[in-house]
């Protein structure tokens, strides 16, 4: 017995595990395919009847213990409950998609900045002295050890602030 995970996202149809997983059942190495969750294995309907389709071309048996599916015979009901969950778990899905996007368009609408903060961040107050010391993005670069491109972008960001705030 051999066991297959993945730290990515279910909604990604080429995961390393899963790949290597699908590899050997194409090669006709794996009798059973046994998930703890059908949505752990797939996330949208297509990509999981496209593996449970290829499952069935290569005779292997699909086993989720937590929801009752066991294809290791030809038994139609286990297949009725995965085209349902199947389904159920692609509408979970698009109603988190959407939650999260009205979340994001919310958060926008109130001016509440999304993202990650920049690394360089840091270093603003920094870059606004010398920039008030006249110091150019030469000597600012030296001085923090920053790479060119991030200076550049912080004194645009450095600037930007200046100019909306009284000194």
């Amino acid at each position: 017995m051999q066991e297959y995970t993945d730290c990515i996202s279910g909604g990604s149809t080429s995961r390393t595990g899963l790949d290597r997983l699908m590899g050997l059942v194409r090669r006709g190495k794996v009798a059973t395919v046994v998930a703890f969750k059908l949505d752990r294995l797939a996330r949208s309907l297509v990509h999981l009847m496209q593996l449970i389709s290829e499952l069935q071309s290569h005779r292997t048996a699909l086993v989720i213990p937590s929801q009752g599916i066991d294809t290791t015979d030809s038994n139609p009901v286990a297949q009725l409950q995965l085209n349902i969950l199947g389904a159920v778990a692609q509408f979970e899905r698009d109603l988190i998609t959407e939650r999260v996007n009205a979340g994001l368009r919310a958060a926008k609408q109130r001016g509440v900045p999304l993202g990650r903060p920049s690394k360089n961040a840091k270093h603003l107050p920094r870059v606004i002295e010398l920039l008030r010391a006249n110091r150019c993005n030469q000597v600012i670069m030296r001085e923090l050890g920053l790479p060119r491109s991030s200076v550049g972008e912080l004194v645009r960001e450095a600037r930007t602030m200046m100019a909306t705030q009284p000194q």
